[in-house]
């Protein structure tokens, strides 16, 4: 099997070239859009999130600033949070 190969390329990707580098692109993100598997797990989520990065990374001009703002209001909302149970906490201990 040459390097870059995809079994794709057998079936959805007939008589296209898997040396072109936006072929070999293309299937991997029509196996990115297909993987099908448990959501609920923490595994799950950090490749959510890796897909995410790696698309956003991809993007340029409009859409790469939008995906840092969503990540900026993520950890903000993060951090927020964790200053709110760390106060009620603190709160609740000194009672």
């Amino acid at each position: 099997m040459p390097p870059g190969w995809n079994p794709r390329f057998h079936d959805d990707l007939i008589g296209l070239d898997p040396a072109d580098p936006e072929v070999r692109a293309f299937a991997a993100h029509l196996d990115r859009m297909e993987r099908t598997g448990p959501t609920f797990t923490v595994e799950a989520c950090l490749d959510q999130v890796a897909d995410f990065a790696e698309s956003s990374a991809r993007t340029g001009g409009l859409r790469y600033w939008i995906s840092v703002l969503f990540v900026v209001l993520i950890v903000l909302g993060l951090l927020v949070t964790a200053w709110d149970i760390a106060t009620h906490t603190i709160a609740f201990l000194s009672r």
